[in-house]
C-alpha cells in the first residue's frame, strides 16, 4: 500500500480545470513585455534551391520594422543536434537553425524581421526581396532512393539511417511456410496539430548576461542545454520558463529553428522579442509524421499459427533528421509485430530525405504504422485460412507465461531502450474486449448490406512501450504555511500533470490534496530534467515523487520527535499533522523552519513498462457516397496502475479520436514540385466534436508494472495506436464482396468510393472469402503450399 491510497486511483478533478474555467490560464500568447518586439520569419517559398541575394532594404525602411536577421548577422550558424538516436552518420543531416545558402524545403526560416507590432513584421517580411535559383525537388521517398538528385551532395546519399529488426531465421520460416502472402500497405504523412500552435517569448539580460525565454515545453531541459551552447552561455544562465501550453502530442516542444533565432535576436537587439506561429506556418514548420509505405510477408501454417514476417518499410523523413525524427524508423523495425508471437523476423526500414518539412514523433510515433502494416497482414492472412478475425490473433499474442518477453533485436542498437515487455496477459484483455463487443453476436452482420450500408467489424490488439527513461528529477520542500511544494523535471503539455503528481504526493505523505503544489518543468526548479515525451511523466516523474515523499516523510518523523519526543517510528503522520502515541502533535507548519526539503531522482535504466490493450470496431459504409460511419468503438486496455481514473479516460477517448482522424481524413498532400497543397485547416482536414461517435474505453490494472514503485505503466498512446488497422480492417471487410483491399489510408471518401465503382464486375455480389487463393506469391498475392 503506498500512503492513504485515498487519491492514487480516485476520479480526483484536475486541479488545472479550475484556472482555466476562470479564464486564467496563461499561454505564450497571453505574455507581454516592457519594450518587447514582434517577430515575423520569411520562410522559402520554393522545396529546393539556393539563395543567391537577400535584399532587406525595403523591409529596413518602413516606421515600425527595426531589424532584420539573416545567417549573416548569425555568423556561425549552428545546426540542431538529435536528442534521441544520434548515431553515427546522422550529424551530415542536421537542421541549421537558418538557411546559410541551400535552401531544402518549403517553410525553412530564411530571415527574421523585427517590429513594433506582429502586423508590421508581417509587412517587413512581405518587402524582403529575395533571390532564388530554383532547383530539382526529391518530391517522394522512390525519387530520393533513386539518388539522382541530392539534398546534401557531401553525403553522396539521401539515405538518412537503415534499422533492421531481427528474431530468429526469416529465410528458414518463409522457405518451409506452408501459407505465405506478400501485401504493400502505405501510411500517409499528417501531423500532431495541438490545438495551440507555438511561441516563445525571449528575454536578454545584458547586465547579468541571462536569458530568459517563456513558452518552454516537453523537454526544456535539453532545449535549455541546447541554447546556452548555441549563444555561448552556461547552461546556469539560461532560463526556460514553463507556461500553460495548449497540447503537444509528441511535435510540440522539440528544439525547432525558432527556438534559437528568438532568443538570438533578443541578444542581438537588446529588447524582449515575442513570436507566435500562425496556423499555415504550423503546418508547414512544426514537424510532420507517419509516411510510410512498405512491402512486407507473413508466413503461417495452416492453422494460423505465424511462423514469420519480413520485408522492406520505407520512411519519408523530410529534408533533415531533426530532434526525435529517427524514432519513428526504429520503432517500426523493433516493433513491427506489436503483442504477437512472432519467432522470426526481419524487417529493414531505410529513412530517406524528400523536400518535405522534416518529420518527428507523433503519438505512437512508429506505432501507429506499424498496427497498420501488421493488421492488415493478419487480416488477411486469416482471410485465406478462412479464420475468424479474433481467432486468428488469440492464437497468435503473447501468452502470460512468456512474460517478460524479448521483442526484436535492433540493429543498429543503441542504448536508448530495451525491447523487453515487462508484464501482462494479452489474451485476458482480448477475451474481455470480445465479450463486451458481443463479438460472436455482431460477427453475423459481417459484409451485410442493411438500409443502404455495408457493415463490418474488426478487432485489432496492441503494446504501447512508454516510460523511456533514464531518469526523472523532482525536489520536495516542506513550506512555512504547512503545504508541500513538489518540483518535478517532467513537463505539462495538457495531460493533467499537476493533479497525477499531486495525487501521487498526498497519497504517500497522508495529507490532503490541497496542501500539495506542483511546479513542473521550468529550468530554474531543479538542476536536471527529462520531461515529456514517450508516455513517462507519471512513471518516472511519478515515481521520483513517490521516493521523495517517501524520504521526506522521514525527515518530518524524525523533526517531529526531535520536538515532541520518542523515536521517529512511534510518530503517526495524519491530514498535515504529526501525532505521537499519547495524543500531543504539531502541524506540518510548525515543523517547517526546520527546513525540511528533499531531492529525489528516479532512475529505470531505460527499462520501458508494456501497457497492452485490445480494440473492436463497427462500421457502416455508403457506397454511393464513400463515407464510413463508426457505429461502436471499444477498447480496453490494461494499464498496470490506475492513478487517475478521469485523465486516463480522456487520454484514451482523446487517442481514439486521433487516431480516426489518421485513418479517415487528416493528409499533408505534396504536389511534384514540394508544395504543400493542405496548408490550412480548410483543407487539412480534423475531427471535431461532431464526427465520430459514442468511443467506449474500458481500462483494467491485473498486471502492474515490476520496473517502478507505483507499478504504472505510461497509458498516454495506447489507444490511438490500433485505429488505422482496425478501421483499414472494418471497411475491408463491409466490403469483402467487391474485393475491397484498404492497405492505404487515409480512408477518405473518394477513396472508399472507388473501392466499390472500381470493383471488377466478377466480384459483385460474391462473398470475396470464398474465393480461390491464387499460387502466386507476388505484391497482394498469397501461396498455399498443398
Amino acid at each position: 500500500m503506498i500512503g492513504t491510497n485515498r487519491y492514487i486511483g480516485s476520479p480526483v478533478e484536475r486541479i488545472e480545470d479550475l484556472r482555466f474555467l476562470r479564464g486564467r490560464g496563461e499561454f505564450v500568447g497571453d505574455l507581454k513585455s516592457q519594450g518587447m518586439l514582434h517577430a515575423a520569419i520569411l520562410r522559402s517559398p520554393i522545396a529546393h534551391g539556393r539563395i543567391r541575394g537577400l535584399d532587406s532594404a525595403a523591409a529596413r525602411a518602413i516606421p515600425g520594422v527595426r531589424d532584420v536577421i539573416a545567417a549573416a548577422e548569425i555568423g556561425a550558424v549552428p545546426t540542431i543536434p538529435l536528442r534521441l538516436l544520434p548515431l553515427p552518420g546522422t550529424e551530415r543531416f542536421l537542421q541549421p537553425v537558418i538557411a546559410t545558402g541551400r535552401l531544402r524545403y518549403v517553410g525553412e526560416p530564411i530571415a527574421v524581421v523585427l517590429a513594433d507590432s506582429a502586423a508590421l513584421a508581417e509587412d517587413g517580411v512581405g518587402a524582403l526581396i529575395l533571390d532564388l535559383e530554383e532547383l530539382p525537388p526529391v518530391a517522394d521517398r522512390r525519387a530520393s532512393g533513386r539518388h539522382e538528385i541530392l539534398l546534401f551532395e557531401e553525403s553522396g546519399t539521401n539515405l538518412a539511417m537503415t534499422f533492421t529488426g531481427v528474431l530468429g531465421d526469416a529465410e528458414a520460416a518463409f522457405r518451409d511456410a506452408p501459407y505465405v502472402r506478400r501485401e504493400c500497405f502505405e501510411v500517409q504523412r499528417h501531423t500532431a496539430l495541438p490545438m495551440e500552435p507555438r511561441g516563445l517569448l525571449a528575454e536578454w539580460d545584458s547586465t547579468q548576461q541571462r536569458m530568459t525565454v517563456l513558452g518552454a515545453a516537453k523537454v526544456p531541459f535539453f532545449n535549455r542545454d541546447t541554447l546556452a551552447a548555441m549563444l555561448g552561455l552556461a547552461p546556469a544562465s539560461v532560463d526556460l520558463i514553463e507556461n500553460d501550453v495548449g497540447g503537444g502530442f509528441g511535435a510540440r516542444g522539440e528544439f525547432y529553428p525558432e527556438d534559437f533565432l528568438i532568443p538570438f535576436a533578443a541578444r542581438h537587439v537588446g529588447r524582449p522579442v515575442r513570436w507566435l506561429e500562425d496556423r499555415r506556418e504550423h503546418l508547414t514548420a512544426m514537424n510532420h509524421a507517419r509516411q510510410a509505405d512498405c512491402e512486407v510477408e507473413i508466413a503461417c501454417r495452416r492453422d494460423g499459427t505465424i511462423l514469420g514476417m519480413r520485408g522492406e518499410i520505407f520512411v519519408d523523413l523530410g529534408a533533415y533528421v531533426r530532434t526525435n525524427g529517427l524514432i519513428q524508423p526504429r520503432t517500426l523495425a523493433q516493433c513491427f509485430s506489436g503483442p504477437y508471437r512472432v519467432p522470426n523476423l526481419h524487417m529493414v526500414v531505410r529513412a530517406l530525405l524528400t523536400n518535405k518539412t522534416p518529420s518527428g514523433t507523433y503519438r505512437g510515433p512508429g506505432r501507429y504504422e506499424a498496427s497498420f502494416f501488421c493488421e492488415r497482414l493478419i487480416e488477411l492472412a486469416a482471410v485465406d485460412l478462412g479464420l475468424d478475425s479474433a481467432e486468428m490473433r488469440r492464437r497468435n499474442l503473447i501468452g502470460a507465461a512468456e512474460m517478460p518477453y524479448k521483442l526484436a533485436r535492433l540493429e543498429p542498437g543503441g542504448a536508448a531502450v530495451d525491447t523487453e515487455c515487462d508484464s501482462g496477459d494479452y489474451g485476458e484483455v482480448l477475451e474481455r474486449c470480445l465479450a463486451e463487443f458481443a463479438w460472436e453476436e455482431k460477427r453475423t452482420l459481417q459484409g451485410r448490406l442493411i438500409d443502404g450500408r455495408y457493415h463490418g467489424i474488426a478487432v485489432a490488439c496492441f503494446i504501447e512501450g512508454a516510460g523511456a527513461g533514464p531518469k526523472e528529477a523532482a525536489r520536495l520542500e516542506l513550506e512555512p504555511d504547512g503545504t508541500v511544494a513538489v518540483y518535478v523535471g517532467s513537463a505539462a503539455v495538457g495531460q493533467g500533470l499537476e493533479t497525477v503528481m499531486a495525487q501521487v504526493a498526498s497519497d504517500t505523505l497522508g495529507m490532503p490534496i490541497d496542501l500539495v503544489r506542483v511546479f513542473h518543468g521550468s529550468t530554474p526548479y531543479l538542476n536536471e530534467g527529462y520531461g515529456a515525451f514517450a508516455s513517462r511523466s507519471t512513471v518516472l516523474g511519478g515515481s521520483a515523487v513517490y521516493e521523495g515523499a517517501k524520504s521526506l516523510l522521514e525527515k518530518i518523523r524524525g523533526a517531529a520527535a526531535a520536538r515532541l519526543g520518542g523515536p521517529p517510528d512511534d510518530i503517526e503522520l495524519v491530514d498535515g499533522r504529526a501525532r505521537t502515541r499519547d495524543g500531543r502533535s504539531l502541524s506540518f507548519a510548525d515543523l517547517a523552519a526546520d527546513g525540511l526539503r528533499v531531492d529525489a531522482m528516479f532512475q529505470n535504466n531505460n527499462k520501458l513498462t508494456y501497457t497492452y490493450g485490445s480494440a473492436v470496431a463497427h462500421v457502416a459504409v455508403d457506397l454511393g457516397t464513400g463515407q464510413v460511419e463508426v457505429l461502436d468503438f471499444l477498447v480496453v486496455e490494461d494499464v498496470g496502475r490506475i492513478v487517475n481514473p478521469l485523465t486516463l479516460h480522456g487520454q484514451a477517448i482523446g487517442g481514439v479520436v486521433q487516431g480516426l482522424g489518421g485513418a479517415f481524413m487528416e493528409n499533408l498532400v505534396y504536389d511534384a514540385n514540394g508544395q504543400l497543397l493542405t496548408g490550412t485547416l480548410a483543407d487539412y482536414l480534423i475531427p471535431t466534436a461532431s464526427d465520430f461517435p459514442r468511443i467506449r474505453a474500458i481500462a483494467l490494472e491485473n498486471h502492474p508494472s515490476p520496473s517502478n514503485p507505483l507499478g504504472v505503466k505510461g497509458a498516454g498512446e495506447g489507444p490511438i495506436i490500433p485505429v488505422g488497422g482496425l478501421m483499414a480492417n472494418a471497411v475491408g471487410n463491409a466490403l469483402a464482396s467487391f474485393g475491397a483491399m484498404p492497405n492505404q489510408l487515409p480512408l477518405s471518401p473518394a477513396r472508399v468510393w472507388r473501392m466499390g465503382a472500381e470493383a471488377p464486375m466478377e466480384n459483385l455480389g460474391k462473398n470475396a472469402r470464398a474465393e480461390p487463393v491464387s499460387d502466386a506469391a507476388g505484391p497482394g498475392r498469397s501461396q498455399i503450399r498443398r
